[in-house]
């Protein structure tokens, strides 16, 4: 049975009267025996906003929805409860009452794939979790600035995730069904049919699972920096002096390739890169930061385990019969903001990079000076002029043993 009134829907779907009377009138939401609706209504409603939105036309919809191709019965259940409804209460009300900062909750809605919204609009259901988090962490101490980082950076990782979840589904299940003639119903009923492994509770776990073993390793480098600082302060130990290093890998004739093999030979290339260069990072102290197309750039605690990794990424690369990389690193300070890092290492590594030929692994002096221990040999190549990169930067080859 349902609990609202077609307001009170209208109200929570943030639709006009007069839009779900019509979604009424075309049988596409359908009230209970007292012109009820219920929240898997107001769902509805706002699926049918979209789907108009996107050029599918409320007629079109009914039409599909009687003939029994289509169907958005899927809206009621459990899965489907996270397309959130509208609350009751304002950005700026649910500021002023709780004290969190407006600019914040502004940006919670934009991280979470919304349009960044005024202080009037009113906030999702969903939301007002986040109003907690954000809370919880302003609480402890931690500033406004790096809250909003956070946010941002956890909003872009689950944007990744579910866009990438959502083209398996599209691809390996639905177009399949669809091209053997399935309706929207099949598909529903095919989802949920008898032996189906329960995705969402796996899922939820399983993001919950990796994102507190990075939390384990992102901790533990505190921890080890936090006992560096007190032991060198208490004069039982020798403060570390290595910089950091940054690794450039880029693969060469990449977008030759996609061009001559299309789009599957390019996501193919980019899945084995990532099992190679992830593995083999994480086995030498590094971490990716980010990848970018045709390569990724890593960071190395250690200079010298960075040169190791890059030496192991660019043979196995060719064992695994990708085209050849070419390498570039860099020690030196570094920034690190929402996730990344910034400045002239980074800058640099990436110069070099781009002039290694392909097989090769590049590093500048301050690598070397901090790889003597590393079982690596190094030939001198000179001077360089990289371009962006003021004067000449000193080169040298690496080389295993």
């Amino acid at each position: 049975m349902g609990d609202l009134t077609v307001a009170q829907a209208a109200s929570k779907a943030g639709l006009p009267d007069a839009y779900l009377d019509r979604l009424i009138e075309l049988g596409i939401v359908k009230p209970d025996a007292d012109g009820r609706l219920t929240k898997g209504d107001v769902r509805r409603a706002k699926m049918a906003e979209t789907l108009e939105n996107a050029g599918i036309g409320l007629e079109a919809l009914s039409a599909g929805m009687k003939s029994g191709r289509l169907s958005l019965a899927f809206m009621d259940t459990p899965s489907y409860q996270r397309f959130a409804t509208l609350s009751d209460e304002t950005f700026g009300q649910v500021s002023e009452r709780t004290g969190v900062p407006l600019n914040l909750l502004l940006v919670a809605r934009e991280t979470t794939g919304g349009a960044l919204p005024t202080p009037d609009d009113r906030m999702r259901e969903d939301e007002h979790i986040l109003v907690t988090y954000i809370d919880a962490l302003l609480a402890s101490g931690i500033s406004p600035r790096s809250v909003e980082r956070q946010l941002r950076v956890m909003g872009d990782g689950m944007r990744r995730l579910a866009e990438t979840q959502g083209d398996a589904w599209r691809s390996d299940l639905m177009e399949p069904m669809l091209a053997r003639g399935a309706s929207v119903r099949d598909i529903e009923l095919a989802s949920v049919a008898e032996g189906t492994p329960d995705l969402e509770p796996a899922t939820d776990a399983a993001l919950v699972a990796t994102w507190h073993a990075q939390q384990a390793q992102a901790w533990g480098a505190n921890i080890i920096s936090g006992f560096e600082t007190i032991l060198t302060d208490a004069g039982l130990m020798t403060r570390p002096t290595s910089p950091p290093a940054i690794c450039f890998l880029d693969i060469t004739g990449y977008t030759r390739l996609t061009q001559e093999h299309g789009d599957e030979a390019a996501a193919d290339l980019a899945a084995s890169l990532n099992r190679l260069v992830t593995r083999t990072s994480l086995d030498r102290g590094g971490r990716p930061v980010k990848w970018l197309g045709d390569g990724v750039m890593v960071h190395f605690r250690e200079p010298g385990r960075g040169v190791l990794a890059a030496l192991e990424m660019v043979d196995g690369v060719r064992e695994v019969g990708l085209p050849p990389a070419h390498v570039g690193l860099h020690a030196g300070p570094v920034l690190f903001q929402e996730g990344d890092y910034f400045g002239r290492t980074v800058n640099i590594a990436a110069r070099i990079a781009d002039y290694a030929r392909p097989g090769e692994v590049l590093v500048t002096t301050d690598v070397v000076e901090e790889s003597r221990d590393s079982g690596c040999r190094f030939t001198p190549i000179g001077p360089v002029e990289l371009k962006g990169v003021q004067g000449t930067v000193e080169l040298h080859a690496a080389h295993l043993g």
